[in-house]
């Protein structure tokens, strides 16, 4: 099983030691699990798109630290660490990546459309911008049937460029909606930098053209991602509408499996590792002493057999039957509030 969210409970250093210790042992599975799922597409065991999240790891598990359980996620095709963080079953992940029936969207989805409806993870959306709108629309939703529920949005710093994020963005601010957009901006949309696609590159401010509060947030932080979420999220459920976030990390892989980053310097993807989300919260940790150094070796040695089981079980399962290739497209709704 994947580690559940912590509560929120303070110590002297504002977070827990339960918070840290969520925050390295969720983090650590998603370093974890990728690198086994790059090892993996390079045996051919894993075919089709996959984008790893090695570097982004504290922009989801400071976000989970932050929300409440239901809460409604969605984010692009870089999707299998959200999951991860929320508590959906590695086994289930590897074995939709591996295209097996066992797989969390039934080995329909892959790699780039991942869903759990029970942890309020809606994907894992391969069209670049394409769940910008759906994200707000699930918070309209949150707010037509009076909750205090909000959803998050994420997507990459490409997406800023399509259409759809302004139009969004206006609709959101013009109907208060509780919805927080997140832009991880990792420098590159595909192979292409954001300063030579973009006029605007200070992404954050791109809200401010439609009155959201909007920040830039040190990404590498997991402390900083969380603190900035929180704030976001108190606004949403106070009914003073979106966010929109710059998380500014990094990505130490290519865009995808079939992209060798050859348009970075060796010299800038070593300066970013200096700066290692993973081992800035592990240094925060035995500086701090929140944990001695066997504690989060245990984590490890926990995660990797997790991590091993999780293929043990994709490489066990069996493919989809034939027969469910129709099924899962449409679904019969009855809607009480239209008339015959």
């Amino acid at each position: 099983m994947a580690a559940t969210s912590p509560s929120k409970s303070k110590a002297k250093n504002e977070f827990s030691r339960e918070t840290y210790l969520f925050w390295y042992e969720s983090m650590y599975l998603m370093r974890k699990f990728e690198e086994r799922c790059g090892q993996l597409y390079g045996m051919q065991k894993i075919r089709g798109f996959c984008h790893l999240y090695i570097g982004q790891e504290a922009c989801a598990a400071g976000a989970v630290t932050a929300l409440s359980k239901d809460d409604k996620w969605i984010t692009a095709y870089r999707d299998h660490g959200f999951p991860l963080a929320l508590g959906t079953s590695p086994n289930a992940i590897m074995a939709e990546l591996y295209g097996k029936a066992t797989g969390i969207s039934k080995g329909k989805g892959g790699s780039m459309h991942i869903f759990d409806k029970e942890k309020g993870f809606f994907g894992g959306h391969g069209i670049v911008g394409g769940q910008i709108p759906l994200g707000a629309g699930m918070a309209f939703a949150e707010k037509y049937l009076g909750t205090k529920n909000l959803a998050i949005c994420f997507m990459g710093d490409g997406a800023t460029r399509q259409g759809a994020f302004h139009e969004t963005l206006n609709l959101a601010m013009l109907w208060k909606l509780p919805v927080i957009f997140v832009i991880e901006n990792n420098g590159y949309a595909m192979g292409t930098s954001v300063k030579r696609t973009s006029n605007v590159t200070e992404l954050y401010t791109l809200g401010e053209s439609y009155d959201i509060p909007s920040e830039p947030v040190d990404a590498m932080k997991v402390e900083d991602v969380h603190r900035a979420v929180a704030r976001a999220a108190e606004r949403a459920r106070a009914g003073e509408g979106p966010t929109l976030l710059e998380f500014r990390t990094y990505r130490y892989k290519g865009h995808s499996m079939s992209d060798p980053a050859k348009y970075r310097t060796k010299e800038e993807v070593e300066e970013y590792k200096q700066r290692d989300p993973l081992e800035v919260v592990k240094r925060s940790i035995l500086d701090g002493k929140i944990a001695a150094e066997k504690e989060l070796a245990d984590i490890e040695a926990r995660v990797n057999a997790q991590v091993e089981e999780s293929v043990k079980f994709a490489e066990e399962s069996a493919y989809p039957d034939p027969s469910e290739a129709l099924k899962d497209i449409y679904v019969q709704q009855d809607y009480p509030f239209i008339m015959d």
